[in-house]
Protein backbone atom coordinates (compact mmCIF):
# COMPACT_ATOMS: atom_id res chain seq x y z
CA UNK A 1 0.00 0.00 0.00
CA UNK A 2 1.16 3.51 -0.80
CA UNK A 3 1.36 5.73 2.28
CA UNK A 4 -0.12 9.21 2.53
CA UNK A 5 3.30 10.87 2.51
CA UNK A 6 4.27 9.07 -0.69
CA UNK A 7 0.96 10.02 -2.33
CA UNK A 8 1.57 13.63 -1.34
CA UNK A 9 5.06 13.54 -2.85
CA UNK A 10 3.73 12.03 -6.08
CA UNK A 11 0.99 14.66 -6.28
CA UNK A 12 3.51 17.48 -5.84
CA UNK A 13 5.81 15.89 -8.44
CA UNK A 14 2.94 15.64 -10.94
CA UNK A 15 1.94 19.26 -10.35
CA UNK A 16 5.53 20.45 -10.85
CA UNK A 17 5.90 18.41 -14.04
CA UNK A 18 2.59 19.70 -15.41
CA UNK A 19 3.65 23.28 -14.75
CA UNK A 20 7.03 22.70 -16.40
CA UNK A 21 5.34 21.06 -19.40
CA UNK A 22 3.02 24.03 -19.80
CA UNK A 23 5.95 26.43 -19.57
CA UNK A 24 7.65 24.50 -22.39
CA UNK A 25 4.47 24.42 -24.48
CA UNK A 26 3.37 28.03 -24.07
CA UNK A 27 6.07 29.57 -26.30
CA UNK A 28 4.98 27.36 -29.19
CA UNK A 29 1.34 28.28 -28.69
CA UNK A 30 2.28 31.97 -28.61
CA UNK A 31 4.33 31.51 -31.77
CA UNK A 32 1.37 29.98 -33.63
CA UNK A 33 -1.01 32.67 -32.35
CA UNK A 34 1.45 35.40 -33.31
CA UNK A 35 1.73 34.05 -36.85
CA UNK A 36 -2.07 34.38 -37.19
CA UNK A 37 -2.27 37.91 -35.83
CA UNK A 38 -2.97 40.92 -38.02
CA UNK A 39 0.27 42.80 -38.66
CA UNK A 40 -1.09 46.25 -37.70
CA UNK A 41 -2.60 44.92 -34.46
CA UNK A 42 0.66 43.12 -33.62
CA UNK A 43 2.63 46.35 -34.08
CA UNK A 44 0.31 48.25 -31.72
CA UNK A 45 -0.68 45.63 -29.13
CA UNK A 46 2.07 43.06 -29.41
CA UNK A 47 1.47 39.32 -29.47
CA UNK A 48 -1.18 37.51 -27.45
CA UNK A 49 -2.28 33.91 -27.02
CA UNK A 50 -5.66 35.01 -28.38
CA UNK A 51 -5.02 37.29 -31.39
CA UNK A 52 -6.59 40.76 -31.17
CA UNK A 53 -7.37 40.47 -34.88
CA UNK A 54 -7.12 37.17 -36.72
CA UNK A 55 -5.27 37.22 -40.07
CA UNK A 56 -3.54 34.73 -42.38
CA UNK A 57 -1.75 37.47 -44.29
CA UNK A 58 1.67 36.20 -43.23
CA UNK A 59 0.97 32.70 -44.58
CA UNK A 60 -0.47 34.17 -47.77
CA UNK A 61 2.72 36.17 -48.21
CA UNK A 62 4.83 33.02 -47.79
CA UNK A 63 2.58 30.87 -50.00
CA UNK A 64 3.25 33.21 -52.90
CA UNK A 65 6.46 31.17 -53.00
CA UNK A 66 4.50 27.89 -52.75
CA UNK A 67 6.26 26.15 -55.65
CA UNK A 68 9.65 26.76 -54.11
CA UNK A 69 8.44 25.83 -50.63
CA UNK A 70 6.90 22.49 -51.70
CA UNK A 71 10.06 21.59 -53.61
CA UNK A 72 12.15 22.53 -50.57
CA UNK A 73 9.97 20.34 -48.33
CA UNK A 74 10.53 17.43 -50.71
CA UNK A 75 14.29 17.98 -50.67
CA UNK A 76 14.31 18.26 -46.88
CA UNK A 77 12.29 15.06 -46.43
CA UNK A 78 14.57 13.22 -48.85
CA UNK A 79 17.80 14.39 -47.21
CA UNK A 80 16.42 13.72 -43.73
CA UNK A 81 15.37 10.15 -44.56
CA UNK A 82 18.49 9.26 -46.55
CA UNK A 83 20.92 11.00 -44.19
CA UNK A 84 19.32 9.50 -41.10
CA UNK A 85 19.26 6.01 -42.63
CA UNK A 86 22.91 6.10 -43.68
CA UNK A 87 23.97 7.78 -40.45
CA UNK A 88 22.20 5.18 -38.31
CA UNK A 89 23.82 2.37 -40.27
CA UNK A 90 27.33 3.76 -39.89
CA UNK A 91 26.86 4.73 -36.24
CA UNK A 92 25.40 1.39 -35.18
CA UNK A 93 28.10 -0.58 -37.01
CA UNK A 94 30.88 1.45 -35.41
CA UNK A 95 29.24 1.34 -31.99
CA UNK A 96 28.90 -2.44 -32.22
CA UNK A 97 32.50 -2.81 -33.37
CA UNK A 98 33.77 -0.79 -30.41
CA UNK A 99 32.21 -3.29 -28.00
CA UNK A 100 34.24 -6.15 -29.42
CA UNK A 101 37.77 -7.23 -28.50
CA UNK A 102 39.39 -6.31 -31.78
CA UNK A 103 42.95 -5.17 -32.51
CA UNK A 104 43.25 -1.43 -31.95
CA UNK A 105 40.04 -1.20 -29.91
CA UNK A 106 41.53 1.27 -27.43
CA UNK A 107 42.86 3.46 -30.23
CA UNK A 108 39.49 3.58 -32.01
CA UNK A 109 37.69 4.39 -28.75
CA UNK A 110 40.20 7.17 -28.08
CA UNK A 111 39.84 8.44 -31.65
CA UNK A 112 36.06 8.69 -31.34
CA UNK A 113 36.26 10.49 -27.98
CA UNK A 114 39.00 12.78 -29.32
CA UNK A 115 36.66 14.07 -32.02
CA UNK A 116 34.25 15.18 -29.30
CA UNK A 117 36.86 17.70 -28.19
CA UNK A 118 38.66 18.75 -31.37
CA UNK A 119 37.88 19.14 -35.08
CA UNK A 120 39.66 20.39 -38.17
CA UNK A 121 37.81 23.69 -38.31
CA UNK A 122 35.63 25.26 -40.97
CA UNK A 123 38.22 26.12 -43.64
CA UNK A 124 39.82 22.64 -43.98
CA UNK A 125 36.36 21.05 -43.86
CA UNK A 126 35.08 23.36 -46.60
CA UNK A 127 38.10 22.65 -48.81
CA UNK A 128 37.72 18.87 -48.45
CA UNK A 129 34.05 18.91 -49.39
CA UNK A 130 34.42 21.33 -52.29
CA UNK A 131 37.78 20.39 -53.84
CA UNK A 132 37.98 16.66 -53.12
CA UNK A 133 34.43 15.38 -52.59
CA UNK A 134 32.88 17.88 -55.06
CA UNK A 135 29.53 18.21 -53.27
CA UNK A 136 29.02 21.84 -54.34
CA UNK A 137 25.59 22.41 -55.91
CA UNK A 138 24.54 18.77 -55.57
CA UNK A 139 21.95 17.13 -53.34
CA UNK A 140 24.84 15.47 -51.48
CA UNK A 141 25.86 18.86 -50.13
CA UNK A 142 22.90 18.54 -47.75
CA UNK A 143 23.75 14.96 -46.74
CA UNK A 144 27.47 14.21 -46.76
CA UNK A 145 28.78 17.01 -44.49
CA UNK A 146 26.45 15.86 -41.71
CA UNK A 147 27.44 12.21 -42.13
CA UNK A 148 30.71 12.73 -40.29
CA UNK A 149 30.04 10.68 -37.21
CA UNK A 150 28.74 12.38 -34.13
CA UNK A 151 30.93 10.97 -31.37
CA UNK A 152 28.29 11.50 -28.69
CA UNK A 153 25.80 9.40 -30.65
CA UNK A 154 28.39 6.70 -31.30
CA UNK A 155 29.15 6.46 -27.58
CA UNK A 156 25.43 6.30 -26.74
CA UNK A 157 25.00 3.36 -29.13
CA UNK A 158 28.21 1.69 -27.94
CA UNK A 159 27.21 1.94 -24.26
CA UNK A 160 23.75 0.59 -25.01
CA UNK A 161 25.18 -2.41 -26.86
CA UNK A 162 27.68 -3.04 -24.06
CA UNK A 163 25.25 -2.79 -21.13
CA UNK A 164 21.80 -3.70 -22.45
CA UNK A 165 22.45 -6.65 -24.78
CA UNK A 166 23.05 -9.82 -22.71
CA UNK A 167 26.44 -11.31 -23.55
CA UNK A 168 25.05 -14.79 -22.89
CA UNK A 169 22.57 -14.28 -25.74
CA UNK A 170 25.37 -13.39 -28.13
CA UNK A 171 27.44 -16.37 -27.00
CA UNK A 172 24.47 -18.69 -27.57
CA UNK A 173 24.11 -17.39 -31.10
CA UNK A 174 27.81 -18.00 -31.76
CA UNK A 175 27.49 -21.57 -30.48
CA UNK A 176 24.64 -22.05 -32.97
CA UNK A 177 27.01 -21.02 -35.76
CA UNK A 178 25.88 -17.42 -36.32
CA UNK A 179 28.47 -14.96 -37.61
CA UNK A 180 28.97 -11.42 -36.36
CA UNK A 181 26.82 -9.85 -39.08
CA UNK A 182 24.02 -12.33 -38.49
CA UNK A 183 24.15 -11.66 -34.75
CA UNK A 184 24.16 -7.92 -35.39
CA UNK A 185 21.21 -8.02 -37.78
CA UNK A 186 19.01 -10.64 -36.12
CA UNK A 187 19.73 -10.12 -32.41
CA UNK A 188 21.42 -6.81 -31.65
CA UNK A 189 19.37 -4.50 -33.88
CA UNK A 190 15.91 -5.88 -32.89
CA UNK A 191 16.83 -5.44 -29.21
CA UNK A 192 18.12 -1.91 -29.76
CA UNK A 193 14.97 -0.08 -30.85
CA UNK A 194 15.10 2.48 -27.98
CA UNK A 195 18.63 3.68 -28.70
CA UNK A 196 18.21 3.53 -32.48
CA UNK A 197 15.01 5.58 -32.25
CA UNK A 198 16.77 8.06 -29.96
CA UNK A 199 19.82 8.51 -32.18
CA UNK A 200 17.66 8.46 -35.29
CA UNK A 201 15.52 11.29 -33.90
CA UNK A 202 18.64 13.30 -33.09
CA UNK A 203 19.94 12.81 -36.64
CA UNK A 204 16.58 13.60 -38.20
CA UNK A 205 16.28 16.82 -36.19
CA UNK A 206 19.82 17.81 -37.19
CA UNK A 207 19.10 17.22 -40.89
CA UNK A 208 15.72 18.93 -40.77
CA UNK A 209 17.01 22.04 -39.01
CA UNK A 210 20.33 22.28 -40.85
CA UNK A 211 20.77 25.33 -43.06
CA UNK A 212 24.54 25.85 -42.85
CA UNK A 213 25.27 23.14 -45.44
CA UNK A 214 23.06 24.91 -47.93
CA UNK A 215 24.66 28.23 -47.02
CA UNK A 216 28.20 26.92 -47.55
CA UNK A 217 27.84 24.57 -50.49
CA UNK A 218 24.76 25.59 -52.52
CA UNK A 219 24.28 28.44 -54.97
CA UNK A 220 21.35 26.87 -56.83
CA UNK A 221 18.01 27.79 -55.16
CA UNK A 222 16.41 24.67 -56.67
CA UNK A 223 18.43 22.57 -54.22
CA UNK A 224 17.56 24.59 -51.12
CA UNK A 225 16.12 22.79 -48.13
CA UNK A 226 13.12 24.21 -46.32
CA UNK A 227 15.37 25.95 -43.80
CA UNK A 228 17.38 27.64 -46.57
CA UNK A 229 14.19 28.73 -48.33
CA UNK A 230 12.65 30.13 -45.15
CA UNK A 231 15.90 31.91 -44.37
CA UNK A 232 15.89 33.40 -47.88
CA UNK A 233 12.27 34.55 -47.42
CA UNK A 234 13.19 36.07 -44.07
CA UNK A 235 16.12 37.92 -45.65
CA UNK A 236 13.83 39.03 -48.48
CA UNK A 237 11.41 40.53 -45.96
CA UNK A 238 14.28 42.41 -44.36
CA UNK A 239 15.38 43.65 -47.79
CA UNK A 240 11.88 44.77 -48.69
CA UNK A 241 11.59 46.59 -45.38
CA UNK A 242 14.87 48.41 -45.95
CA UNK A 243 13.70 49.47 -49.42
CA UNK A 244 10.36 50.79 -48.17
CA UNK A 245 10.08 54.51 -48.75
CA UNK A 246 12.80 54.58 -51.42
CA UNK A 247 10.35 54.19 -54.29
CA UNK A 248 11.28 50.52 -54.83
CA UNK A 249 8.38 49.35 -52.68
CA UNK A 250 5.10 51.15 -52.30
CA UNK A 251 4.03 50.83 -48.68
CA UNK A 252 6.06 49.60 -45.75
CA UNK A 253 2.90 48.83 -43.77
CA UNK A 254 1.92 46.25 -46.39
CA UNK A 255 4.93 44.08 -45.58
CA UNK A 256 4.01 41.50 -42.88
CA UNK A 257 7.43 41.64 -41.23
CA UNK A 258 6.72 40.48 -37.67
CA UNK A 259 3.97 37.97 -38.34
CA UNK A 260 5.74 36.58 -41.42
CA UNK A 261 8.78 35.75 -39.33
CA UNK A 262 6.55 33.93 -36.88
CA UNK A 263 4.88 32.04 -39.73
CA UNK A 264 8.31 31.08 -41.07
CA UNK A 265 9.24 29.65 -37.67
CA UNK A 266 5.97 27.67 -37.53
CA UNK A 267 6.56 26.14 -40.96
CA UNK A 268 10.07 25.16 -39.94
CA UNK A 269 9.26 23.40 -36.66
CA UNK A 270 5.71 22.06 -37.15
CA UNK A 271 6.61 18.73 -38.85
CA UNK A 272 9.11 17.81 -36.12
CA UNK A 273 6.63 18.78 -33.40
CA UNK A 274 4.11 16.38 -34.95
CA UNK A 275 6.61 13.52 -35.18
CA UNK A 276 8.29 13.83 -31.78
CA UNK A 277 5.41 12.45 -29.60
CA UNK A 278 5.63 9.10 -31.42
CA UNK A 279 9.33 8.76 -30.54
CA UNK A 280 9.19 10.23 -27.04
CA UNK A 281 9.07 6.96 -25.10
CA UNK A 282 11.98 5.55 -27.09
CA UNK A 283 13.88 8.82 -26.72
CA UNK A 284 13.69 8.89 -22.92
CA UNK A 285 14.53 5.20 -22.55
CA UNK A 286 17.38 5.36 -25.06
CA UNK A 287 19.02 8.38 -23.42
CA UNK A 288 18.74 6.74 -19.98
CA UNK A 289 20.19 3.38 -20.99
CA UNK A 290 22.72 4.70 -23.49
CA UNK A 291 24.19 7.13 -20.98
CA UNK A 292 25.26 4.31 -18.63
CA UNK A 293 29.03 3.98 -18.66
CA UNK A 294 30.22 0.79 -20.32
Amino acid sequence: MIGKSEKRIRLIAHIVLIIMSLLALLPFLLLIAASMTDEKVALVEGFRFIPGAFSLEAYQYIMKQSTMIFRAYGITIFTTLVGTGIGLTITSLLGYGLTKDIPGKRFFNFFVVFTMLFNGGLVPTYLIYTKYLHVTNTIWALIVPSLLLNAFQVMLVRNYFATSIPESLLESAKLDGAGEMAIFQKIVLPLSKPILATVGLMMALAYWNNWTNGLYYLDDPKLYSIQNVLNAINNNIAALTSMAGTGLYVNKSEIPTLTARMAIAVLGILPMLCIYPFFQRYFVKGITLGAVKG
